[in-house]
């Protein structure tokens, strides 16, 4: 079966995502929709993405000013897709449908999957995602230092994301430490991820669980509720079809460079981490021995960001 290449375009206002409804007789028809269309021969995505919001929804934007999101292959049956993403701030003109087609601004909290295809999907999780991914470090401190640093690392980067991983605290410990830190994480709109078991989130209602392979390769179906973040480490690429198949939201994968906080483990480099996530149909963090200013090289590498320890953590 012929896979159509299909440019799409993740149009930003502020917190609103542009979007388009499909006609009732195209194939998933009455379904929302990200505007963009089929990549012509001899087209590269970026000017096939022009053309198309142009002739679709009357905007005028700049290949330049197009950005990578995500590269997504989805096998509908009766007709196979990779949907190339990208996104874009700037736009001249007022968005409307030059086909007759509906268009509105979404708020991001108001896109739901059962109003897009299957294959749009991991888009909406790649569009409510940051670009970076801080985790923790101090591994040896005590529960009580290992907040105050914390605390004091998320004041200076002020993430919207961050992953509090300590697995030399006892359950108890951690559990203590995570309850302060989701206390202080909330009042800043911080978004705290818990690492390990998915019922540490019975005790501590945080934004979601981050499962190490370990434990994500004994499971088969995902272990929360659609309204929790649910993240899933990987090295290879049948771990990430592992975590798509969880309903994970996204992955890390590594490590790309080498890294102190696993320096026993040979990087996989950049090309090897481009290949493996042209395979993933989830957004993918990139990690292991990378700063946070390599934002752009993980996004044109297919990543959503970048993921890590030393890349904000100082002891």
């Amino acid at each position: 079966m012929k896979e159509v290449h299909v440019a799409v375009g993740v149009v930003r206002q502020g917190n609103r995502i542009l979007i388009a409804r499909r006609p009732d007789e195209a194939h998933q028809g009455g379904l929302l929709e990200f505007p963009g269309g089929k990549v012509e021969p001899g087209e590269r995505v970026q000017q096939a993405l022009v053309r198309e919001l142009d002739e679709e929804v009357g905007i005028h934007i700049a290949e330049g000013d197009l950005q990578p999101v995500i590269g997504i292959r989805h096998d509908y049956g009766d007709k196979r897709v990779f949907l190339d993403v990208w996104e874009t701030v700037r736009f001249q003109g007022e968005p409307h449908g030059r086909e007759g087609q509906p268009v509105q601004w979404l708020a991001l909290d108001a896109l739901s999957d059962d109003d897009f295809p299957a294959a749009n999907r991991p888009i909406i999780r790649a569009s409510r995602l940051p670009h970076q991914y801080p985790i923790t470090g101090g591994a040896g401190l005590d529960g009580g230092t290992l907040v105050a640093q914390t605390c004091r690392h998320l004041a200076e980067l002020s993430p919207s994301i961050c992953l509090f991983r300590a697995p030399w605290l006892s359950r108890e410990a951690y559990l203590d430490a995570a309850g302060q830190l989701l206390d202080w994480c909330s009042a800043r709109s911080i978004r705290l991820m818990l690492h390990g078991d998915p019922k540490l989130l019975e005790s501590v209602p945080a934004a979601g669980i981050h499962l190490p392979w370990r434990v994500a390769g004994q499971l088969d179906t995902r272990p929360l509720a659609s309204s929790g973040l649910l993240g899933v480490s990987c090295h290879q690429v049948d771990e990430l079809a592992h975590a798509a198949r969880l309903g994970a939201d996204f992955a890390t994968l590594g490590p790309v460079a080498r890294t102190a906080s696993h320096p026993d483990m040979a990087p996989i480099g950049w090309a090897r981490f481009t290949d493996l996530v042209a395979t993933a149909t989830v957004p993918v963090y990139a990690l292991g021995g990378l700063a946070l200013n390599q934002v752009n090289q993980a996004r044109k590498a297919g990543a959503q960001g970048v993921a890590g320890i030393g890349m904000w953590w100082r002891n």
